[in-house]
């Protein structure tokens, strides 16, 4: 069998033959998939080299699924256990009658016990062909839906009962249950456990009128994941688990609740937060997935020009710092930078925060309990007579934290916080229209930072494209901006989006002397932008096209999130 295993891998110019021949042996050992252990190994490209074994084995090689019409006669001619369990895909249906076959996938056609169960099970005769791992497990969610195999015992009555659905330890485990006996507490974590895989950032279940709709939030983008068919029946169950999960109280269900899940999965620590929502449905449940990342400035990608600014900027003894944009475009992220970088033994960092997000180690965050009276107003004169070096405000809400937030920065210490605008330019009028006076916000504000998220290009699947003349002066393009701009394809790595991951766009206002006397005279935002641009200013959308000209994002996605009156020429 080692030689069988190797072959292809020898076809296809592996570097490193003896590690395979390594894994090979160990798998044998230890009764484990070598299949699975080679492709494991990362020293192989999967689709070549299980093409490879198909022509090795004279079994049909599937490159591509053809989409069904109707998945339930699949369903139907292999279950969800058989299938799940064995990692085997039904394909499609031959033939009628006596005469119809049942076309079977497989990745691991060594696998003999597998397909000997499969074919135990199923009543049709069944032809077995080739696939790649990685679309044989897509293949399954998508036939079957996310925790099929649980479901299925779950309908035949086991473990409803809410007893079982209590929580065991302070921090829920989700790497794997072992309890093998199916259960609402499995199927959940198969949830969640899927949304880590595919990195969402948001997990919602919506209960609508026949269905409970399960939906990540994947790159910015909102995705509908398969479910089993009859999950409305388990609605009830999979609500009272999360809200059990988050020490929600789980009788009531007329009012909205927050709450946190601590996970752990795969080693790596990750805070969920969870808002729990009525509707004539049902409750609607939303998580958040905030993974305890390391935070660190030179992460955040910024082009050199704003890096300079930024790092001026947390150079400064005292002032506010504003990180402006709408909510969800990674201001939380770069406040968490900032920290992190200021973060020194010589150095105290107090953080008032609605709610928590990420721990920062070393810097004391005190979560906002409106109910007791812990407002950010309150928590902030509490915390300037602690001594202080550095605060950071969640959020400015309203007059009265503007006012205090000023007063600290008036009497030495550099705080941080953020505003909901459209632009960094927008942050003046809008401490304006709480009603700060225009003179403290030029004596106080040091710095506005606008930004806005944009989805990253696939580097496995992108190509080239080109940056007409036209489209360079319709959308204001700089002509000494050079590079090569790139467009979506889509493949198996980015599930054929042909974007993997996010990344940040900003502009950044620096109030120097000129621009300090210009906003205590209240001026309109063309005269702030004259005086930005002659300062440096560089606009948003300007800024994106410096990423489009690296090849990481589409002129699309510049576009979509900037505004299309911002123009004029780049840094």
């Amino acid at each position: 069998m080692t030689e069988l295993l190797i072959q292809p891998a020898r076809e296809i110019g592996c570097p490193d033959l003896e590690a395979l021949t390594e894994a090979v042996e160990e798998a044998s050992q230890l009764q484990r998939s070598p299949v699975d252990d080679i492709l494991d190994t990362g020293l192989v490209d999967e689709e070549p080299y299980m093409a490879q074994l198909a022509e090795l084995l004279k079994m049909e090689w599937v490159a591509e699924f053809p989409e069904t019409d109707s998945p339930l006669p699949l369903r139907s001619a292999c279950g969800p256990q058989v299938a799940l369990k064995h990692r085997v895909l039904p394909l499609a249906i031959e033939g009628e009658g006596a005469h119809a076959r049942l076309v079977m996938v497989t990745y691991d056609p060594l696998n003999l016990l597998a397909r000997q169960a499969a074919a135990q099970a199923i009543e049709f005769p069944i032809v077995w062909q080739m696939a790649s791992r990685r679309r044989v497990h897509e293949g399954l969610r998508k036939l079957y839906g996310v925790g099929a195999d649980t479901f299925e015992q779950i309908l035949e009555g086991r473990d409803l009962d809410l007893d079982n659905l209590e929580m065991k330890d302070e921090a829920s485990v989700i790497d794997e249950v072992e309890d093998e006996e199916a259960s609402v507490v499995k199927f959940v974590n198969q949830i969640i456990r899927e949304a880590l895989d595919q990195r969402a950032t948001d997990i919602h279940v919506e209960p609508l009128a026949s269905n409970l709709r399960i939906r990540y939030r994947i790159d910015g983008e909102l995705l509908d994941i398969a479910v089993p068919d009859q999950i409305k029946a388990l609605q009830s169950s999979v609500i009272a688990r999360l809200k059990i999960m988050s020490r929600l109280d789980i009788a009531e269900r007329r009012l909205p609740q927050d709450g946190r899940i601590n996970l752990q999965f795969e080693g790596a620590s990750i805070d969920v937060r969870v808002a729990t929502v009525p509707t004539v449905e049902g409750e609607s449940v939303s998580l958040r997935l905030l993974n305890q990342e390391k935070f660190n400035v030179d992460r955040l990608g910024m082009e050199s020009f704003v890096l300079e600014k930024v790092r001026s900027i947390l150079d400064l003894p005292n002032g506010i710092i504003l990180i402006t944009g709408p909510t969800g475009s990674g201001k939380s992220t770069t406040l968490y930078s900032f920290l992190s970088e200021l973060n020194k033994p010589e150095t105290r960092i107090v953080t008032v925060e609605d709610p928590v997000e990420n721990k920062l180690e070393g810097v004391m965050q005190i979560a906002v309990q409106s109910e007791i009276g812990l407002t950010f107003a309150s928590a902030l004169r509490s915390i300037l007579r602690a001594d202080p070096n550095v605060v950071m405000l969640g959020e400015i809400r309203d007059l009265e934290t503007a006012e205090i937030a000023i007063r600290a920065s008036l009497t030495g210490h550099l705080v941080f916080s953020t505003l909901h605008t459209n632009d960094a330019l927008g942050g003046i009028s809008r401490l304006v229209d709480m009603g700060v006076e225009p003179f403290l916000v030029s004596a106080s504000v040091r710095a506005f930072l606008a930004q806005r998220l944009v989805r990253r290009l696939c580097n496995t699947c992108k190509k080239p494209t080109e940056i007409t003349a036209e489209m360079r002066q319709n959308l204001n393009i700089p002509p000494q901006l050079q590079g090569q701009a790139y467009e979506p394809v889509g493949c198996d790595h980015c599930r054929n989006t042909g974007f993997s991951g996010r990344l940040a766009i900003y502009e950044v206002v620096v109030i120097g002397q000129a621009m300090e006397h210009l906003i205590a005279k209240n001026p309109g935002l063309p005269e702030l932008e004259a005086q930005a641009r002659r300062d440096g200013y560089v606009a948003m959308r300007e800024y994106g096209w410096y990423k489009v000209m690296t090849g990481e994002t589409t002129v699309e996605e510049v576009v979509s999130v900037t505004a299309s009156d911002l123009g004029g020429e780049a840094h």
